[in-house]
């Protein structure tokens, strides 16, 4: 057997294709998105049959033409208001986003996700009352054109709309949130009428994340060391399973137990916190997928597949941070389409990665680094300003507490946000000065532990990067940044 054909049988067994009901989200809040004909063939050679998006966008839809990729169209929380009180407005949205691409050849859409958790408590209520007419509106809308009865509105919510009451915290107690009961059976209702899913986005991370007191291995599916959750002779060992028949419970409390439910977004980070890194990733996605592989469902909905989209895709440098420096690393590929660990998608369990992204086009292989030439008084004055302003305007969430690049000394903090931003930048010449604080350099700055990156060539690079999107994450990595600039 030739070298090449050897090349060709392992290439075919490392894209053996994704587990039953897998997607996954793809997002595009980055400074240097990956040109998306490139992030459809990423999905093609990992076997991924199934995308959700968050805005339709014309070069993506255009790409995704052909592909055969079940797809999930979004319409974002901004417009809700608009859509909601106006029925035009919907049959408009739907002319344009959906008939557009729904032909012989086109987009497989099979989704519309009405807003994307608009319940969330950081909203205050600015939703609740405009999400179901809106998502009326848009179901509506696909009746009236034609296409409602194989494309249906839904609405990813957050898993916080519902619980278990504190004297009674197991799943089967599970019920929607006393503030938006009255709101959620009524959209519970109306996706029952019209055959649509129930689709709910689930963090174990978040449940690590916001609680120093949960128990590590109960985030994962592994746990065996886990105290379990035990409901009616059941015992939970994770908390996925956990939150998912919580759902289960707050369904049939409605009179809806039977609805189908989908998993809009789950997964784990790798970077921008403590417990945000790639070997917690692999170990929550190794159990993951093989749950889902063995189709076992839930101890409240045994032997049954689920529907997953996991989140994300690749990491986005211009997301927002406010809920913790971690959002920019979800993905399962790095910013470039390169994978970051080893992974199975079929659930197999085999040792084997993703496949890469092929046809990325970078940047010359040039960094913006600290002049060594730079004078004491210089860097007294200006450097702490100057650090400021380049996180401020770039991705600096790495050298966060407990990140990859937490740790290095002031020169190594000043080093990465100045190419963070020169990279954003698009490697402008005038942006690796910083009056005199720093030079281009073709040597790599990189330690073992902290990789400084080369942005990858794109069209749209100019256009994408937007000043001071960044100015939350500059205050969650500064202070460790600048206490440590002594010299």
């Amino acid at each position: 057997m030739t070298r090449l054909a050897v090349a060709l049988m392992l290439l075919l067994a490392t894209a053996a294709g994704a587990v039953e009901g897998l997607g996954v989200n793809w997002g595009t809040q980055a400074s240097h998105p990956l040109p998306p004909k490139v992030v459809v063939q990423l999905l093609r050679d990992n076997g991924i049959k199934k995308v959700k998006l968050f805005e339709t966008n014309l070069d993506a839809m255009s790409a995704l033409a052909g592909s055969g990729i079940e797809t999930m169209l979004a319409i974002p929380n901004n417009m809700l208001h608009d859509i909601a009180r106006d029925s035009g407005a919907a049959k408009d949205w739907v002319k344009r986003n959906v008939k557009r691409f729904d032909f012989d050849g086109g987009v497989v859409i099979k989704y519309v996700a009405v807003g994307n958790e608009p319940f969330l408590g950081a909203y205050n209520g600015s939703f609740i009352k405009v999400t179901l007419p809106a998502l009326e509106n848009i179901q509506n809308a696909l009746n009236d054109a034609g296409v409602g009865d194989r494309i249906k509105a839904t609405v990813p919510l957050n898993a916080d709309v519902y619980n278990s009451p504190a004297k009674n915290p197991v799943p089967s107690a599970g019920r929607f949130r006393s503030d938006i009961s009255g709101v959620m059976t009524d959209i519970v209702k109306f996706l029952a009428k019209s055959k649509a899913p129930f689709a709910v986005n689930i963090y174990p991370f978040l449940s690590l994340y916001l609680n120093d007191n949960f128990p590590l291995d109960f985030a994962f599916f592994d746990g065996a060391s886990a105290t379990p959750v035990h409901d009616n002779g059941v015992a939970y060992t994770n908390v996925f399973e956990a939150n998912f028949d919580t759902l289960v419970a707050a369904l049939a409390a409605v009179g809806h137990g039977d609805m189908p439910i989908i998993v809009g977004e789950v997964g784990w980070p790798t970077d921008g916190d403590r417990r945000a890194k790639s070997s917690h990733a692999q170990r929550f996605y190794d159990g993951l997928l093989e749950r889902l592989a063995s189709n076992r469902g839930t101890p409240a909905r045994p032997s049954q597949h689920l529907d997953v989209y996991l989140f994300g895709l690749v990491d986005e440098d211009q997301k927002s941070v406010q809920p913790g420096s971690f959002e920019r690393h979800w993905g399962i590929f790095r910013y470039d389409g390169q994978p970051k660990f080893a992974m199975d998608l079929s659930g197999q369990g085999r040792n084997t990665t993703l496949v890469l992204a092929k046809g990325v086009m970078y940047l010359s292989r040039t960094w913006c680094a600290l002049n060594p030439k730079a004078s004491r008084n210089d860097l007294g004055k200006l450097l702490g300003a100057k650090i400021d302003y380049a996180c401020t305007n770039a991705d600096c969430t790495p050298l966060g507490y407990g990140s990859t690049c937490n740790g290095m000394d002031a020169k190594g903090n000043a080093s990465y946000a100045f190419n963070a931003y020169y990279q954003a930048q698009s490697q402008k010449d005038e942006a690796c000065d910083f009056q005199g604080l720093a030079l281009p350099t073709e040597t790599d700055p990189s330690t073992a532990a902290c990789n400084f990156t080369i942005q990858i060539a794109t069209s749209a690079a100019a256009a994408a990067v937007r000043l001071g999107v960044a100015s939350v994450a500059a205050a969650l990595v500064l202070t460790s940044v600048q206490l440590s600039l002594s010299w």
